[in-house]
Protein backbone atom coordinates (compact mmCIF):
# COMPACT_ATOMS: atom_id res chain seq x y z
CA UNK A 1 0.00 0.00 0.00
CA UNK A 2 1.13 3.54 -0.76
CA UNK A 3 0.21 6.62 1.27
CA UNK A 4 0.75 9.87 -0.60
CA UNK A 5 0.75 13.05 1.48
CA UNK A 6 -0.33 16.07 -0.58
CA UNK A 7 0.74 19.28 1.08
CA UNK A 8 2.17 22.67 0.21
CA UNK A 9 1.20 26.31 0.10
CA UNK A 10 -2.37 27.45 0.59
CA UNK A 11 -3.85 28.43 -2.78
CA UNK A 12 -1.20 26.56 -4.76
CA UNK A 13 -3.55 23.84 -6.03
CA UNK A 14 -3.44 20.92 -3.61
CA UNK A 15 -7.13 20.14 -4.04
CA UNK A 16 -6.81 20.22 -7.83
CA UNK A 17 -3.87 17.83 -7.67
CA UNK A 18 -5.95 15.55 -5.44
CA UNK A 19 -8.80 15.64 -7.97
CA UNK A 20 -6.42 14.47 -10.70
CA UNK A 21 -5.14 11.67 -8.47
CA UNK A 22 -8.70 10.63 -7.64
CA UNK A 23 -9.29 10.14 -11.36
CA UNK A 24 -6.16 7.98 -11.34
CA UNK A 25 -7.80 5.61 -8.83
CA UNK A 26 -6.29 7.06 -5.66
CA UNK A 27 -8.61 7.20 -2.65
CA UNK A 28 -8.33 10.86 -1.60
CA UNK A 29 -9.19 12.50 1.71
CA UNK A 30 -9.00 16.29 2.02
CA UNK A 31 -8.10 18.19 5.21
CA UNK A 32 -6.86 15.09 7.00
CA UNK A 33 -5.66 15.97 10.56
CA UNK A 34 -2.09 14.85 11.10
CA UNK A 35 -3.03 13.01 14.31
CA UNK A 36 -5.41 10.77 12.36
CA UNK A 37 -3.15 9.84 9.44
CA UNK A 38 -1.47 6.76 10.92
CA UNK A 39 -4.77 5.39 12.22
CA UNK A 40 -6.39 5.93 8.84
CA UNK A 41 -3.57 4.12 7.02
CA UNK A 42 -3.80 1.27 9.53
CA UNK A 43 -7.53 0.93 8.75
CA UNK A 44 -6.78 0.90 5.02
CA UNK A 45 -4.18 -1.83 5.49
CA UNK A 46 -6.76 -3.88 7.37
CA UNK A 47 -8.95 -3.99 4.24
CA UNK A 48 -6.32 -6.28 2.63
CA UNK A 49 -5.94 -4.56 -0.70
CA UNK A 50 -9.15 -2.60 -1.06
CA UNK A 51 -7.27 0.67 -0.66
CA UNK A 52 -3.88 0.22 -2.33
CA UNK A 53 -3.31 3.91 -3.08
CA UNK A 54 -4.49 6.66 -0.76
CA UNK A 55 -3.77 10.37 -0.96
CA UNK A 56 -4.15 12.51 2.16
CA UNK A 57 -4.35 16.27 1.72
CA UNK A 58 -3.12 18.41 4.58
CA UNK A 59 -2.02 22.03 4.94
CA UNK A 60 -0.64 24.51 7.42
CA UNK A 61 -3.91 24.57 9.38
CA UNK A 62 -3.85 20.84 10.09
CA UNK A 63 -0.13 20.30 10.48
CA UNK A 64 0.33 22.09 13.80
CA UNK A 65 4.05 21.29 14.03
CA UNK A 66 6.31 19.72 11.45
CA UNK A 67 7.84 17.56 14.14
CA UNK A 68 4.47 15.91 14.73
CA UNK A 69 3.99 15.35 11.00
CA UNK A 70 7.43 13.79 10.55
CA UNK A 71 6.78 11.48 13.51
CA UNK A 72 3.47 10.38 11.99
CA UNK A 73 5.13 9.71 8.63
CA UNK A 74 7.63 7.45 10.38
CA UNK A 75 4.72 5.66 12.09
CA UNK A 76 3.07 5.06 8.72
CA UNK A 77 6.30 3.60 7.35
CA UNK A 78 6.54 1.34 10.40
CA UNK A 79 3.07 -0.01 9.57
CA UNK A 80 4.44 -1.31 6.30
CA UNK A 81 3.00 1.31 3.94
CA UNK A 82 5.07 3.27 1.48
CA UNK A 83 5.05 7.02 2.11
CA UNK A 84 5.63 9.80 -0.38
CA UNK A 85 5.17 13.56 -0.10
CA UNK A 86 3.87 15.69 -2.96
CA UNK A 87 4.51 19.39 -2.27
CA UNK A 88 2.48 21.87 -4.33
CA UNK A 89 3.64 25.47 -4.54
CA UNK A 90 3.38 28.67 -6.58
CA UNK A 91 5.12 32.02 -6.45
CA UNK A 92 3.93 34.68 -4.02
CA UNK A 93 2.39 36.91 -6.69
CA UNK A 94 0.34 34.08 -8.16
CA UNK A 95 -1.02 32.98 -4.78
CA UNK A 96 -1.92 36.55 -3.83
CA UNK A 97 -3.74 36.98 -7.15
CA UNK A 98 -5.67 33.72 -6.66
CA UNK A 99 -6.82 34.73 -3.20
CA UNK A 100 -7.93 38.15 -4.43
CA UNK A 101 -9.88 36.58 -7.29
CA UNK A 102 -11.68 34.12 -5.02
CA UNK A 103 -12.10 36.64 -2.14
CA UNK A 104 -11.07 33.96 0.34
CA UNK A 105 -8.97 34.50 3.45
CA UNK A 106 -5.52 32.98 3.75
CA UNK A 107 -5.33 30.69 6.83
CA UNK A 108 -2.45 32.75 8.23
CA UNK A 109 -4.23 36.03 7.53
CA UNK A 110 -7.72 35.62 9.07
CA UNK A 111 -8.20 39.38 9.37
CA UNK A 112 -7.33 40.01 5.74
CA UNK A 113 -4.79 42.68 6.57
CA UNK A 114 -1.53 41.26 5.27
CA UNK A 115 -1.97 38.65 2.53
CA UNK A 116 1.50 38.85 1.02
CA UNK A 117 3.26 38.65 4.37
CA UNK A 118 1.05 35.65 5.30
CA UNK A 119 2.16 33.82 2.17
CA UNK A 120 5.80 34.60 2.93
CA UNK A 121 5.35 33.36 6.50
CA UNK A 122 3.79 30.10 5.26
CA UNK A 123 6.69 29.55 2.86
CA UNK A 124 9.12 29.90 5.77
CA UNK A 125 7.09 27.57 8.00
CA UNK A 126 6.87 24.83 5.38
CA UNK A 127 10.43 24.99 4.04
CA UNK A 128 11.57 21.92 6.06
CA UNK A 129 8.61 19.96 4.69
CA UNK A 130 9.41 21.06 1.15
CA UNK A 131 12.99 19.84 1.61
CA UNK A 132 11.70 16.41 2.60
CA UNK A 133 9.21 16.17 -0.30
CA UNK A 134 9.62 13.43 -2.89
CA UNK A 135 7.92 15.46 -5.60
CA UNK A 136 7.45 19.23 -5.99
CA UNK A 137 5.01 20.79 -8.45
CA UNK A 138 5.08 24.54 -9.11
CA UNK A 139 1.64 25.54 -10.43
CA UNK A 140 2.54 29.19 -11.13
CA UNK A 141 2.11 28.89 -14.89
CA UNK A 142 0.14 25.66 -15.10
CA UNK A 143 -3.32 25.32 -16.58
CA UNK A 144 -5.53 22.54 -15.23
CA UNK A 145 -4.53 20.44 -18.24
CA UNK A 146 -0.84 21.10 -17.58
CA UNK A 147 -1.31 20.08 -13.95
CA UNK A 148 -3.08 16.90 -15.00
CA UNK A 149 -0.22 15.98 -17.32
CA UNK A 150 2.38 16.78 -14.68
CA UNK A 151 0.68 14.66 -12.01
CA UNK A 152 0.04 11.85 -14.49
CA UNK A 153 3.67 11.96 -15.55
CA UNK A 154 4.91 11.64 -11.98
CA UNK A 155 2.63 8.68 -11.28
CA UNK A 156 2.87 7.13 -14.75
CA UNK A 157 2.17 3.43 -14.89
CA UNK A 158 0.16 3.44 -11.68
CA UNK A 159 -3.28 4.02 -13.17
CA UNK A 160 -5.38 4.79 -16.23
CA UNK A 161 -4.32 8.42 -16.26
CA UNK A 162 -4.65 8.99 -20.02
CA UNK A 163 -8.25 7.83 -20.43
CA UNK A 164 -11.48 9.78 -20.53
CA UNK A 165 -14.75 8.11 -19.63
CA UNK A 166 -17.64 8.80 -22.01
CA UNK A 167 -21.32 8.42 -21.19
CA UNK A 168 -23.51 8.38 -24.29
CA UNK A 169 -27.13 9.17 -23.47
CA UNK A 170 -30.19 9.15 -25.69
CA UNK A 171 -33.10 11.46 -24.90
CA UNK A 172 -36.25 13.03 -26.33
CA UNK A 173 -36.33 16.78 -26.88
CA UNK A 174 -39.97 16.91 -25.82
CA UNK A 175 -38.83 15.78 -22.36
CA UNK A 176 -36.03 18.35 -22.12
CA UNK A 177 -32.27 18.30 -22.68
CA UNK A 178 -30.28 16.41 -19.98
CA UNK A 179 -28.78 18.94 -17.58
CA UNK A 180 -25.47 17.04 -17.40
CA UNK A 181 -24.87 17.23 -21.17
CA UNK A 182 -21.45 18.37 -22.37
CA UNK A 183 -22.25 17.81 -26.06
CA UNK A 184 -25.75 17.61 -27.60
CA UNK A 185 -26.52 16.27 -31.07
CA UNK A 186 -29.95 16.51 -32.70
CA UNK A 187 -30.82 13.54 -34.95
CA UNK A 188 -34.42 14.53 -35.72
CA UNK A 189 -33.39 14.91 -39.40
CA UNK A 190 -33.10 11.12 -39.74
CA UNK A 191 -35.97 8.93 -41.03
CA UNK A 192 -38.42 8.36 -38.19
CA UNK A 193 -39.43 4.74 -37.47
CA UNK A 194 -42.49 6.07 -35.62
CA UNK A 195 -44.25 6.43 -38.97
CA UNK A 196 -43.60 2.79 -39.91
CA UNK A 197 -46.49 0.79 -38.35
CA UNK A 198 -44.45 -2.35 -37.69
CA UNK A 199 -41.67 -0.31 -36.03
CA UNK A 200 -43.71 2.21 -34.04
CA UNK A 201 -44.01 0.13 -30.88
CA UNK A 202 -40.39 -1.00 -30.96
CA UNK A 203 -37.35 0.99 -29.81
CA UNK A 204 -33.83 1.62 -30.97
CA UNK A 205 -32.74 -1.39 -28.92
CA UNK A 206 -34.57 -3.62 -31.38
CA UNK A 207 -32.52 -4.63 -34.40
CA UNK A 208 -35.29 -3.77 -36.85
CA UNK A 209 -35.36 -0.14 -35.69
CA UNK A 210 -31.58 0.04 -35.35
CA UNK A 211 -31.06 -1.20 -38.90
CA UNK A 212 -33.73 1.13 -40.29
CA UNK A 213 -32.16 4.21 -38.66
CA UNK A 214 -28.48 3.48 -39.17
CA UNK A 215 -28.71 2.23 -42.76
CA UNK A 216 -29.93 5.51 -44.24
CA UNK A 217 -27.47 7.61 -46.25
CA UNK A 218 -27.90 10.55 -43.88
CA UNK A 219 -27.17 8.34 -40.88
CA UNK A 220 -24.00 6.99 -42.48
CA UNK A 221 -22.79 10.50 -43.33
CA UNK A 222 -23.67 11.76 -39.85
CA UNK A 223 -21.84 8.91 -38.09
CA UNK A 224 -18.75 9.46 -40.21
CA UNK A 225 -18.63 13.09 -39.12
CA UNK A 226 -19.58 12.33 -35.49
CA UNK A 227 -16.92 9.66 -35.04
CA UNK A 228 -14.35 11.91 -36.69
CA UNK A 229 -15.31 14.65 -34.25
CA UNK A 230 -14.85 12.26 -31.32
CA UNK A 231 -11.41 11.27 -32.62
CA UNK A 232 -10.51 14.96 -32.73
CA UNK A 233 -12.04 16.07 -29.42
CA UNK A 234 -11.31 13.29 -26.93
CA UNK A 235 -7.50 13.58 -26.83
CA UNK A 236 -7.80 17.35 -26.54
CA UNK A 237 -10.24 17.05 -23.63
CA UNK A 238 -7.73 14.73 -21.94
CA UNK A 239 -4.98 17.31 -22.46
CA UNK A 240 -7.11 19.91 -20.71
CA UNK A 241 -7.70 17.62 -17.74
CA UNK A 242 -11.27 16.54 -18.49
CA UNK A 243 -11.89 13.04 -17.18
CA UNK A 244 -15.58 12.48 -18.01
CA UNK A 245 -17.69 13.49 -20.99
CA UNK A 246 -21.46 13.31 -21.41
CA UNK A 247 -22.53 13.05 -25.06
CA UNK A 248 -26.29 13.33 -25.49
CA UNK A 249 -28.13 12.29 -28.65
CA UNK A 250 -31.68 13.61 -29.02
CA UNK A 251 -34.68 12.91 -31.21
CA UNK A 252 -38.32 13.84 -30.71
CA UNK A 253 -39.43 11.23 -28.19
CA UNK A 254 -36.17 9.54 -27.24
CA UNK A 255 -37.24 6.01 -28.20
CA UNK A 256 -36.11 5.34 -31.77
CA UNK A 257 -33.53 7.44 -33.64
CA UNK A 258 -31.57 8.76 -30.67
CA UNK A 259 -31.37 5.30 -29.10
CA UNK A 260 -30.03 3.72 -32.31
CA UNK A 261 -27.42 6.43 -32.87
CA UNK A 262 -26.35 6.38 -29.21
CA UNK A 263 -25.86 2.61 -29.48
CA UNK A 264 -23.74 2.99 -32.60
CA UNK A 265 -21.61 5.76 -31.10
CA UNK A 266 -20.95 3.73 -27.98
CA UNK A 267 -19.94 0.72 -30.11
CA UNK A 268 -17.48 2.91 -32.01
CA UNK A 269 -15.93 4.24 -28.80
CA UNK A 270 -15.50 0.78 -27.31
CA UNK A 271 -13.98 -0.59 -30.54
CA UNK A 272 -11.44 2.24 -30.54
CA UNK A 273 -10.42 1.56 -26.94
CA UNK A 274 -12.31 4.34 -25.14
CA UNK A 275 -14.18 3.51 -21.91
CA UNK A 276 -17.82 4.22 -22.70
CA UNK A 277 -21.27 3.33 -21.49
CA UNK A 278 -24.71 4.04 -22.87
CA UNK A 279 -27.97 4.98 -21.18
CA UNK A 280 -31.42 5.76 -22.59
CA UNK A 281 -33.27 8.31 -20.50
CA UNK A 282 -36.67 8.36 -22.19
CA UNK A 283 -36.95 4.82 -23.51
CA UNK A 284 -40.07 4.01 -21.46
CA UNK A 285 -41.87 7.33 -21.85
Amino acid sequence: MEALIITGLSGAGKSRAAAVLEDMDFYCVDNMPVSMMAKFVDLCLATRGRYERVALVTDVRAIGSLGELFTVLDEISALGAGVRILFVEADVGTIVKRYKETRRRHPLDPEGSGLESAVQREIALLTPLRERADEIIDTTNLTLGNLQRRVSGIFAGESRGSEIGVNVKSFGFKHGIPIEADLVFDVRFLPNPYYIPELRDLTGLDDAVYDYVTSSADARAFMEKLTGLMDFLLPRYVEEGKRYLSVCIGCTGGRHRSVAIARELREFLVKTGRPADCTHRDLDK
